[in-house]
């Protein structure tokens, strides 16, 4: 069994993006020479996620909004957690998106549902961060 590691580095230029990486992880697949085996794409950092979704810009419109009410941004006053930093509406979002995921790899691709595509989710950005990929499989 073959196993590869590669890392993306993401810094977005506003608080919170969704980003579509699918492009990334299947360049580094190809990379990887894997063919079949399993592909993990997760997000080294605690207020950012990766999660699969479709790439649909309404969709994202909605992620943003529900997410927000959930854990809203601001008042900073209303969480425990702020006081050096003001992200902690950014951990809590990251909760609810997720870590990481993991795709099937058969004959060299990434084996998607349809409308499926990865997703970078930051909510706390204008940062350096870092998103692993590591491919184990033959």
């Amino acid at each position: 069994m073959k196993s590869y590691r590669k890392e993306l580095h993401i810094r977005t230029d506003k608080r919170r993006d969704y980003i579509n990486i699918t492009p990334e992880v299947r360049s580094v697949l190809h990379e990887s020479g894997i063919k079949e085996g399993l592909c993990l794409v997760n997000s080294m950092h605690i207020t950012s996620s990766v999660f699969i979704n479709d790439d649909e810009q309404g969709l994202h419109s909605d992620f943003e909004i529900w997410l927000e009410k959930l854990a809203p941004e601001k008042p900073h006053s209303q969480y425990h957690h702020n006081g050096f930093e003001d992200n902690a509406d950014a951990h809590l979002k990251r909760q609810i998106m997720g870590r990481e995921v993991v795709v099937a790899v058969s004959n060299g691709e990434l084996d998607f549902g349809h409308w499926e595509q990865i997703f970078y989710g930051e909510f706390d950005g204008m940062r350096d961060k870092r998103v692993l990929i590591k491919i184990i499989g033959e």
